[in-house]
């Protein structure tokens, strides 16, 4: 059963999924503050568009607005990820289980 590649995706997936819920908490302080930089980066290159074609200057600071109104949730969201370890483990368990019946092209 060992030598099984479904068995090892299988397992993987769900080691993944385990991660990801360990350090859920640490992931979304760590995801709002590369979003948060991502967001200044995006408003500041769009300024210096602005600037580059001939319009007048705006100020950044006074165009600022408050985190959870420009983006309320995660721009990836740990779900998503969670989903796919989630989905990964139950397809390879499902063809594991096949496998063993005999209903794939494997090892018996």
């Amino acid at each position: 059963m060992t030598d099984s590649l479904w068995l090892w995706a299988g397992l993987f997936s769900l080691m993944a999924l385990i991660g990801l819920l360990a350090i859920a908490g640490k992931f979304d302080v760590r995801q709002r503050q590369l979003e948060g930089r991502f967001l200044g980066r995006q408003q500041a290159a769009e300024e210096r568009q602005r600037r580059a074609a001939g319009l007048p200057e705006t100020d950044l600071a006074a165009s600022a607005r408050e985190r959870a109104e420009v983006s309320p949730g995660r721009i990836v969201p740990t779900w998503t990820l969670a989903a796919l370890a989630a989905a990964g483990a139950a397809i390879s368990f499902l063809m594991l289980a096949r496998e063993r019946r005999g209903g794939g092209s494997g090892r018996p």
